[in-house]
C-alpha cells in the first residue's frame, strides 16, 4: 500500500538531519574553511527537534558537535576562535532544541488528555444509537468541524418509546463548549420527553421551553423531530432544518418538505403558534436519511454544493452503516479535505419481521 501524505511529511523530516549535515560535511571538505560551512553543523539538532523526543535531538546534537570538532581539526580553526563559536552555537542550538522537545511532548500529553475526555463526552451526549428500534435499522455518522475534536454543535438520538419511534436531529447555531453544552439539553429533554408526551407536537414544544431556558440573544437550535409508528408513516416537526430525505426501494429519492417551516428552537417566542406535524409515507424496503447543513451545504472547490439526492444509490449497500459510511465519504471528496461545518447522518431503514416470524411458526 502506497504510503500516505502525512507518512511521506514524517519520514522526509526524520531524514532531514542526516541529509543536513552530510551536506554541511561535503561542502566543508570540497571548499575548506574559506566559506564557513562549520557553524551550520547546528542545524541538525536544530531539524531533529521537529519530530521525535528530546533524546533523539540530543543524540543528533552530539553527532553535530563531533562533527563540528572533527571539521575544526581538518580545517585547523581551533588555532583561532572560528572552531570553538561554531561548537559554542552546536550546544546552544541542541540545548534550545532539547527544551522546545520537552516542552512539545508535554503539550502533546495534554492534548491526548484533552481527546480522551472528549471521547468520554461524546459517549455521554453521543450515545449509540440502537441498531434496531421497533421496525427500523438505525447508523449514525458526525464528523466534528474543531481540529481535534470529537464532538461538536450537531446531536441525533433515537428513542424506542410507547408512543413510537422518535428521532431528532438538530444543529446548534454556533461552536465550541458553548454548543456542546446546549447540545446535551437538547438531548436530555428529549431523552425524557419522547418517552412521556404521546404528542409529537407537545414533544417539541417541551423542547422549546427547555432551549429558550438556557439560550440567550438571538442563539437557536435547527432540529427536526420524527416519530414512526405501525401504519408506514413518518410524522415531522420541522424546526427550520434541512428537508430528510426518503429512499424509495426503486432507488429514487425525495426531500419532503412541510406546509410552513417553523422557527428554530429558542426563537419560538418571536412566533405565532406551533409547529404542524406532516406525514410522509414511510414503508418497509425504504429508507430515511437525517443530516445536518454540514452535509447538504459541503461545497467543492468551484463552490458546488453537495448533490445528496443524486448520490442515493450510495445507500444501496446491505449494511447500513457501511452504506452511510460509504455516503460520508464521498461528502468527504466532493469537499476535497475535512468539512468546514459539522456533518452529521442519522439513516434508518424499514425492514420487516413478517417473513422471519411466518417461518418461525411453520
Amino acid at each position: 500500500m502506497a504510503a500516505t501524505k502525512p507518512q511521506r511529511s514524517h519520514t522526509v523530516l526524520a531524514w532531514l538531519p542526516v541529509a543536513v549535515m552530510a551536506t554541511v560535511a561535503v561542502g566543508d571538505v570540497l571548499t575548506g574553511p574559506g566559506l564557513g560551512f562549520l557553524p551550520l553543523a547546528s542545524l541538525g539538532p536544530a531539524f531533529a527537534g521537529l519530530v521525535g523526543g528530546w533524546r533523539r535531538t540530543a543524540v543528533f546534537g552530539a553527532a553535530a558537535l563531533l562533527l563540528c570538532v572533527a571539521l575544526g581539526l581538518y580545517d585547523g580553526l581551533f588555532q583561532e576562535r572560528r572552531g570553538f563559536m561554531a561548537m559554542v552555537s552546536v550546544i546552544g542550538v541542541t540545548g534550545a532544541g532539547i527544551a522546545a522537545a520537552v516542552m512539545r511532548g508535554r503539550r502533546e500529553a495534554e492534548l491526548a488528555n484533552v481527546r480522551s475526555i472528549a471521547e468520554v463526552a461524546q459517549r455521554v451526549l453521543l450515545r449509540p444509537v440502537p441498531l434496531t428500534a421497533g421496525p427500523l435499522q438505525a447508523a449514525v455518522s458526525y464528523t466534528s468541524a474543531v481540529a481535534e475534536a470529537r464532538i461538536g454543535g450537531d446531536l441525533y438520538e433515537v428513542v424506542a418509546s410507547p408512543h413510537g419511534v422518535r428521532v431528532i436531529v438538530g444543529d446548534v447555531q454556533g461552536k465550541g463548549l458553548a454548543a456542546v453544552e446546549t447540545a446535551a439539553v437538547v438531548l436530555g429533554a428529549f431523552r425524557e420527553a419522547a418517552h412521556e408526551e404521546p404528542d409529537l407536537v407537545r414533544l417539541g414544544e417541551r423542547l422549546e421551553r427547555s432551549v429558550a431556558r438556557v439560550l440567550e440573544g438571538e442563539k437557536f437550535v435547527t432540529a427536526i423531530l420524527a416519530e414512526v409508528g405501525a401504519d408506514h408513516k413518518a410524522v415531522f416537526l420541522n424546526y427550520g432544518h434541512p428537508p430528510p430525505m426518503v429512499v424509495h426501494e426503486d432507488g429514487t429519492a425525495d426531500f419532503p418538505r412541510p406546509p410552513a417551516y417553523a422557527l428554530p428552537l429558542g426563537l419560538g417566542g418571536y412566533g405565532d403558534g406551533s409547529p404542524r406535524p406532516f406525514p410522509v409515507g414511510f414503508a418497509p424496503g425504504e429508507q430515511l436519511l437525517l443530516y445536518t447543513d454540514g452535509v447538504s451545504e459541503a461545497r467543492d472547490d468551484r463552490g458546488t454544493f453537495y448533490p445528496l439526492g443524486e448520490r442515493a444509490y450510495l445507500l444501496k449497500e446491505a449494511d447500513a452503516q457501511s452504506a452511510l459510511d460509504s455516503l460520508r465519504e464521498d461528502v468527504v471528496r466532493h469537499a476535497g479535505g475535512p468539512p468546514h461545518d459539522d456533518a452529521a447522518m442519522l439513516l434508518l431503514r424499514y425492514h420487516s419481521h413478517a417473513p422471519e416470524e411466518s417461518a418461525a411458526v411453520g
